[in-house]
């Protein structure tokens, strides 16, 4: 799967690309599931809601794998 980054912006943060890309429900489940060390940015646990996720970025969570461009 892939999420496109609006034109004039570098990055989104972690949680907000959990919740836009259908992967959680709300932000509430995105801050959860974050901090139980669900999600993986780039093959890495990432316990931060704030991470900005660039262009390239994989980020992965519940099976599923969202390719940031």
């Amino acid at each position: 799967m892939e999420f496109s980054i609006k034109e004039n912006e570098e990055f989104i943060k972690l949680g907000q690309l959990l919740k836009a890309a259908d992967l959680v429900q709300s932000g509430s489940d995105a801050k959860a599931c974050i901090q139980n060390g669900d999600v993986m940015v780039n093959g890495e646990v990432c316990l931060m809601r704030g991470k900005k996720v660039k262009r390239g970025d994989l980020v992965s969570f519940d099976g599923k794998t969202v390719k940031v461009c």
